[in-house]
């Protein structure tokens, strides 16, 4: 099983599923699950390739340490499901706006696989929301970027902003929501309020808003896009944060119960 006959293809697949590397041996006449189990326990042993979980592998380059070499993580995310989209601080992190390093990787997909730990990383997905399921509007505001050669799904930075403030559970929490999404400049509010509007949920028209509003002047936020968030805003004060209910002040205007720390965006009493 000597490397070079199967090195374009680790080439071309730094990360890896057990399907690709069928559909590959295939190609080679290569037929059957033992061709595959061989090529696999073969190059697991000599440190060519590294099992991330089952069906799932990443290639270490010649001459590299096979436990430290650095496998790309937005790779492997992208790899745990079919349609599989990093999404939520991930995504943040990807575009460069997150304010804090996480080693929690989040991605989004129709059927996101059971939480998975490698070396010190954790891999979390979550369910495509059922409002953009419906419409089948999933991949809505979603990129495709290459990493080593291999495509990956991202969502843009509009819907990053929405979806961090729709599950902050999934983003940080609410000071590393608001420090990552005051780091981007500019944001497309016609595709923003698009998204929210597929979304379809209440809380969250009011949470953006409330945002964009707290941001008015330094992303140059107009009236044309907070009436359509207003309109759509609880009929009822929801809190921030509904899972967690922390006490705090009325914002009217978006029928919100904010921490106190959010609105005076006074992180650890420093403003």
């Amino acid at each position: 099983m000597p490397a070079v006959k199967h090195e374009t293809f680790f080439r071309r697949h730094p990360v890896f599923t057990g399907e690709e590397l069928s559909t590959h041996l295939a190609s080679r006449g290569a037929v059957g699950h033992r061709s595959q189990e061989a090529l696999l326990a073969y190059h697991t042993k000599t440190g060519r390739i590294i099992r991330v979980r089952r069906g799932l592998y990443a290639v270490v380059p010649p001459g590299a340490e096979t436990m430290s070499y650095p496998v790309d993580l937005y790779l492997i995310a992208g790899k745990l499901a079919p349609d599989a989209v990093l999404s939520h601080h991930t995504a943040l992190e990807f575009h460069g706006r997150a304010y804090s390093a996480w080693n929690q990787v989040i991605y989004s997909a129709s059927r996101p696989v059971e939480s998975l730990t490698f070396r010190s990383h954790a891999f979390q997905g979550t369910k495509f929301p059922e409002a953009l399921r419906r419409s089948r509007s999933e991949h809505f505001d979603v990129l495709s970027r290459e990493r080593s050669g291999v495509r990956v799904r991202i969502t843009g930075l509009e819907r990053a902003l929405v979806d961090v403030l729709h599950r902050p559970d999934l983003s940080g929490g609410w000071e590393e929501v608001w420090r990552s999404l005051e780091s981007v400049e500019f944001f497309n509010f016609d595709r923003v309020l698009e998204y929210v509007f597929l979304l379809d949920n209440a809380t969250t028209a009011a949470k953006v808003g409330f945002f964009l509003e707290q941001h008015r002047d330094a992303l140059m936020v107009e009236e044309r896009h907070l009436r359509p968030l207003r309109e759509r805003r609880p009929r009822q004060p929801h809190y921030l944060d509904r899972s967690k209910r922390k006490p705090g002040g009325l914002v009217a205007d978006w029928n919100l119960v904010v921490p106190k720390d959010v609105l005076e965006r006074s992180w650890g009493g420093v403003l």
